[in-house]
């Protein structure tokens, strides 16, 4: 698998506190990218509505991944419909949407 040569951080924590949002909210601003990766294993939803509302902002810093299937999951047909739509909705914002990990690697690997 191709690996991306980044420092990624990832926000995703069992307890969701204040001091949890406030480590996101400055990594973000930290961050020379918003990379969302969508997979079934998702308990909430926020990310999509974040993404969709960075790809608005700022769409030249955001990357959006939808992965069909993953550690044995797969999204059930409508969800995966909407989350097609989604990502056009996103693409059509200016964005970078990708539906692998390995061509978001590549692509965050060739940017000079």
């Amino acid at each position: 698998m191709l690996e991306a040569h980044i420092d990624p951080f990832n926000p995703v924590v069992e307890d969701w506190t204040t001091e949890a949002q406030e480590a996101e909210e400055q990594a973000k601003k930290e961050s020379d990218f918003r990379l969302y990766v969508i997979t079934p294993n998702m308990e909430g939803v926020f990310s999509i509505c974040e993404a969709t509302d960075d790809s608005n902002k700022t769409p030249e810093t955001t990357i959006f991944v939808v992965l069909p299937e993953y550690k044995d999951n797969k999204f059930y047909k409508g969800q995966l419909k909407s989350l097609i739509a989604t990502a056009k909705v996103i693409r059509d914002n200016g964005a970078q949407v990708f539906s692998s990990l390995e061509s978001t690697a590549t692509f965050l690997n060739n940017i000079s």
